[in-house]
C-alpha cells in the first residue's frame, strides 16, 4: 500500500501539469457556460447598478454644483446688500449730521435773536428807569431848594418865587450825566 500512494500523488501533480483534452473540453464548455450565463443576468444587472451609481454620482455633482452657484450668488446678493445698506446708512448719518448743523444754526440764531431783543427790552428798561430817577430827582431838589431857602429867608415864599429858584437850581443841576445822554446848550 504504500507504493500506492506515491503513485497517486504522481498522477495528481501530473494531472496538473498535462492536462487531458477531455478535462480542457468541460473547463471550456463550463466557463463558455457560465460567461453566457453572466452575461444573460448578472453583467446587465451588474451595468444596470453601475449606470444608477453614476447617475447618482453625477446628479449628486450635478446639486453640488447647483448648490455651489446659489450659494455663490446669494452671497453676491448678500453683499450687494451689505453695501447698500452701508450706503444707506452713510447717508442717514450725513443726512442726520446736516439735520444737526442746520438745527444747531437755527438754534445759534434764534438765540442771538431772543439776546438782541432782551438787550434792547433791558435798554429801554433802563431808559425809563433813568428818566424816572431824574424825574424824582428833581422834584427831591425842588423840595430841598424851597425848604433851603425858606430856612435861609425865614419866610414863606411865594409860588412864583418857589418856581423861579427851583428852575434856577434845576439849570445849575447836570442830569444829562445821569442820563447818559450829552446836555446840549
Amino acid at each position: 500500500m504504500s507504493t500506492l500512494v506515491p503513485f497517486a500523488a504522481a498522477d495528481a501533480g501530473n494531472f496538473l501539469v498535462k492536462p487531458s483534452v477531455g478535462l480542457m473540453i468541460w473547463l471550456l464548455l463550463a466557463f463558455f457556460a457560465t460567461l453566457f450565463i453572466l452575461r444573460k443576468y448578472a453583467f446587465p444587472a451588474i451595468g444596470e447598478a453601475l449606470d444608477k451609481r453614476q447617475r447618482a454620482i453625477e446628479e449628486s455633482i450635478d446639486a453640488a454644483t447647483r448648490t455651489r452657484e446659489e450659494a455663490e450668488r446669494l452671497l453676491a446678493e448678500y453683499r450687494q446688500r451689505l453695501t447698500e445698506a452701508r450706503q444707506q446708512a452713510d447717508e442717514i448719518v450725513a443726512r442726520a449730521e446736516r439735520a444737526g448743523e442746520v438745527h444747531e444754526r437755527e438754534t445759534l440764531e434764534a438765540a442771538k435773536r431772543k439776546r438782541e431783543e432782551l438787550l434792547e427790552q433791558t435798554r429801554r428798561d433802563i431808559e425809563a428807569e433813568t428818566r424816572r430817577a431824574i424825574q424824582e430827582i428833581r422834584h427831591e431838589v425842588a423840595d430841598l431848594t424851597v425848604a433851603a431857602t425858606e430856612k435861609v429867608t425865614r419866610k414863606t415864599l411865594t409860588e412864583e418865587d418857589q418856581r423861579r429858584l427851583v428852575e434856577e437850581a434845576l439849570s445849575e443841576l447836570d442830569f444829562t450825566a445821569l442820563s447818559g445822554t450829552e446836555r446840549s446848550n
